[in-house]
């Protein structure tokens, strides 16, 4: 039996017009050769199977041959003592570099060049790199030293600035297509284009990986290498159920979509992958609307009409949204409790979020414009909760008056003016000051809302459902605590104002970081940007608080007027 080689081997390129995918790097390498303008030291890094090590073994070659022109398997072999290749990942010692100094110092017998190629150059220890750093800077004129990792960030500054750096890319899933093309013809074996497509997807932009699943499907299938083999034996879900899924979710068919992920389920594939293959689906569907980001679509031409006619029937901000959803799903699986409940949820709600945006659920959700607007009546409304369409969702309680309240505020103590017998202290507050700041923020935060000229009418019932989506969406942000206590919260509604009363500085404060999103919210979804939101602190926490020795001391006379019947008759300094 012949001794078999596998691609990777076989089909190594032998020069620098057969590397794929590195065209920069190969043309400056053949000028710098040819133009004898060589460093003598030089670090290849980047991901693995892109080609750095190959680069450095035609590089050896073509130094020593004085031409690009070269080839491993012929012609070279007198040379092929002045190469020498040192892996570090096991070569990683003091003494290991030490014997690699002392073969530096002699010349070649044969030959311009020594040649000396150190592989994961970035597993030396630290000593390793101390002692290589002398002979890498000034390296006898007769030794060139090529090293390569995929590492750069673990190799020292002091061996990078003595290095001339070349940063491979990854390979471009067209060119991996079109080389795996080529050694399919030269091996004989049928290969369709979308099967290519997969494997070079598959292959993360290294060639050496590709052809490794190139060799495991022709093994699998002889001959041949077809669409399902590739899905069978990579675990790759079939684009088609993509498809399928996003033509339920357009058409809001979320029972049919929940059908769809437990096939998928039964079929053996995890649910994240699921999330992730459906966010890159539809990241395909929305650079598929546009002929200018038509070219960011990497896959194969037939596929790639498929895209087009399913991105006319998407709108832009529902694949906005639903990317935006995935997103957060994704960095919530790993974490969540029942991982099958929180995928189907989400399915469920892109069903409801195909009409964001539209003008069918603008007209939906708002009413006609009366000829007369009249005032809400005096009367307390007590409106329930709003029940979802879907499954049923725990909300937080919010109560709502609309009612035109008459406030009568008390008025504030103050303190009897004082004669103080020496020099008066200044009054100003730190509270206050800090007051005037938050007034600012808050009168910059405001002006960011949106204007219009829209003023619709609503019920509690709408204006409750905005409430408690707005709530959610804090909760599902990680702001479980200002939810709950936003929820638990009282609003008035005075005209086209909504007033609503807090308990601290603090919450208010948090408030304001969110007020653009909930008056945003609010005016859209109601259709009424007369809208806007009063928030007061209660009383009893905003009370200021005496800091002064004068406002101490009228503190405690406001408490006991005895204290000074006393100041005034012992004529006392109290501070």
């Amino acid at each position: 039996m012949e001794t078999y080689i596998v691609s990777a081997r076989k089909y190594r390129p032998q020069r620098f017009e057969d590397v794929v995918g590195q065209a920069a790097i190969t043309n400056t390498l053949k000028t710098a050769i040819a133009s004898n303008h060589l460093a003598q030291a030089l670090l290849f890094c980047g991901p693995r199977g892109v080609g750095k090590t190959t680069c450095a073994r035609i590089l050896a070659k073509a130094i020593n041959l004085n031409s690009t022109d070269v080839s491993l398997t012929g012609g070279d072999e007198d040379f092929s003592f002045n190469i020498f290749e040192l892996d570090a990942a096991s070569n990683n010692s003091v003494d290991d570099i030490r014997n690699l100094i002392d073969q530096v110092r002699f010349a070649p017998q044969q030959g311009k060049f020594k040649v000396y190629i150190i592989d994961e150059v970035h597993m030396l220890s630290q000593a390793a790199f101390n002692a290589f750093l002398k002979t890498l800077e000034e390296p006898p004129s007769h030794a060139v030293f090529i090293l390569a990792t995929t590492e750069k960030h673990k190799i020292i500054p002091t061996i990078l600035s003595r290095c001339q750096i070349y940063d491979f890319k990854r390979i471009q899933i067209a060119d991996i297509v079109k080389h795996l093309s080529y050694v399919a013809e030269k091996e004989g074996v049928k290969a369709e284009e979308e099967a290519l497509h997969l494997i070079a997807q598959k292959a993360d932009g290294a060639m050496r990986d590709a052809l490794s699943l190139f060799d495991r499907m022709v093994s699998f299938s002889p001959g041949e290498v077809s669409y399902a083999t590739v899905l069978e034996n990579l675990n790759i879900l079939d684009y088609q159920y993509y498809f399928r899924l996003t033509d339920q979710l357009i058409k809001q068919d979320y029972a049919g979509a929940l059908v769809l992920f437990n096939e998928i389920l039964n079929r053996g594939f995890d649910g994240h992958l699921f999330v992730g293959g459906l966010g890159e689906h539809l990241r395909n569907l929305l650079v598929s609307r546009d002929q200018s980001t038509l070219k960011l679509l990497e896959v194969a031409e037939n596929t790639k009409a498929k895209y087009q006619s399913q991105a006319q029937a998407a709108s832009d901000t529902w694949l906005i949204s639903a990317l935006d959803a995935l997103q957060k799903v994704d960095g919530q699986y790993k974490n969540a409790p029942n991982q099958r409940l929180l995928v189907e949820v989400l399915l469920m709600r892109l069903c409801r979020t195909d009409l964001l945006g539209s003008d069918e659920k603008k007209k939906s959700f708002s009413l006609s414009k009366p000829e007369s607007v009249s005032a809400p009546p005096a009367v307390p409304v007590n409106i329930p909760q709003p029940k979802s369409e879907g499954i049923p969702i725990t909300k937080p309680v919010v109560q709502f008056a609309e009612q035109e309240k008459t406030v009568v505020e008390e008025p504030k103590k103050a303190f009897p003016p004082a004669t103080l017998p020496k020099t008066p202290t200044s009054t100003l507050s730190i509270l206050d000051f800090l007051s005037a700041g938050e007034k600012t923020e808050k009168e910059k935060t405001a002006a960011s809302a949106p204007i219009g000229d829209a003023r619709d009418e609503f019920t509690g019932e709408q204006l409750i459902s905005v409430w408690v989506n707005f709530c959610e969406d804090l909760r599902e942000k990680g702001f479980s605590r200002l939810s709950a206590a936003l929820g638990a919260k009282k609003m008035e509604r005075k005209g086209h104002e909504l007033h609503l009363e807090l308990e601290s500085r603090t919450l208010e404060s948090e408030l304001q970081d969110h007020r653009v999103n909930l008056m945003t919210m609010m005016r859209t979804k109601l259709n009424n940007f007369a809208l806007d939101l009063k928030v007061t602190v209660s009383e009893q926490q905003t009370e200021k608080r005496p800091y002064l020795p004068d406002e101490r001391y009228w503190h405690m006379v406001s408490k006991n007027a005895l204290l000074k019947e006393l100041r005034d008759q012992l004529d006392l300094d109290i501070q």
